[in-house]
């Protein structure tokens, strides 16, 4: 007899035309400014890069997350609603997720990425560990657009709490990052909650350091979206005639990670060339930092009342508990 748990439900909210993905990195990369969005640097060997650096001594932030977490799990789930509908944004391999059950007793947990067979795979691995827990895998690039107003609406009786940890707002420009709290806001009805992980602002040495390490890993980390724009596009890039480069931008209190050109050379864009003189960029990430009078600010602008903020001593990092 097959005891197997069944696969969770995946439900597909990609567009059908799965070209526009490449379209957006082609655009990208064609502007004056040329850009890659950093939802590009996750391919197997991104994923694999990235777990390295949240282990580095330098990258600060995963750590500090982690043990506010720690510290005042009880803290947060007190105020966390009880038997909610957990929505973890952008979850990978779910791991953070995974801890805070043994917290808080969702009704129900949908997971929300855009690589929908991992997604499926983390998602069966708890499904075996809570076999009473209705999981179910949303393949969406929500950054750009957020609908789960059908999927919430199938249990409606239970609230939303949506998870977004690791500090991913702050790739946002500060439009942008409004348009997807005000987007989650939408989401919540009356009784929903929103528990965010943001990075703060801190001395300059030490947020270049997290994002230019010394054994490299955040260079080859940023250096191979170049191979997955070979790939999507079936481009010609040489990393080899590019440079990592981290920049802090105290104007706008953001980091600013480049691909630098080291020499004058052309590039073949699927159907179109770029040049590159020695010196052009390509930027790959921004990092937006906030205090926390200013985080609060923007959670007000999307509709929120902010009734929590744990951090640490140091006051590097801020988990924040929205309410609507």
């Amino acid at each position: 007899m097959n005891t197997a748990t069944p696969l969770p439900r995946l439900e597909n909210l990609l567009p059908p035309d799965c070209g526009t993905e490449h379209q957006q990195l082609l655009d990208g990369l064609l502007q004056p400014q040329p850009s890659i969005n950093p939802k590009y640097f996750y391919d197997d060997t991104g994923c694999e890069l990235f777990t390295r650096i949240c282990e580095l001594d330098e990258y600060y932030l995963t750590r500090t997350e982690a043990a506010i977490f720690e510290q005042h799990a009880d803290d947060m789930s007190s105020a966390l609603a009880n038997h909610a509908q957990w929505i973890d944004l952008g979850c990978g391999d779910c791991s953070k997720t995974r801890r805070w059950l043994q917290y808080v007793t969702p009704a129900r947990l949908i997971g929300v990425d855009i690589a929908g067979d991992f997604l499926q795979s983390c998602l069966a691995d708890i499904a075996s560990e809570h076999p009473d827990l209705e999981c179910i895998g949303v393949v969406s690039d929500f950054t750009r657009r957020l609908d789960l107003a059908d999927l919430l609406a199938e249990d409606e009786a239970n609230p939303p709490v949506f998870f977004y940890p690791g500090s991913s707002i702050g790739n946002f420009a500060e439009a942008d990052a409004l348009r997807l709290l005000q987007g989650i806001r939408s989401h919540c009805g009356d009784e929903g909650q929103l528990l965010i992980g943001v990075d703060l602002v801190k001395p300059a040495h030490i947020l270049r350091a997290a994002y230019d390490d010394s054994e490299g890993v955040t260079a080859a980390f940023n250096l191979n979206v170049l191979q997955v724009a070979n790939r999507l596009l079936h481009a010609d890039f040489d990393p080899a005639n590019f440079a990592h480069q981290a920049v802090y931008d105290p104007v706008h209190n953001r980091i600013e990670m480049r691909l630098v050109a080291q020499r004058s050379h052309r590039v073949q864009l699927a159907d179109r060339e770029r040049r590159f003189e020695a010196g052009d960029y390509i930027l790959t990430e921004h990092s937006h930092k906030y205090t926390t009078d200013g985080f609060s600010a923007l959670l007000a602008r999307a509709g929120f009342n902010c009734q929590h903020l744990w951090t640490d001593p140091q006051e590097w990092f801020g988990v924040f508990l929205a309410e609507s």
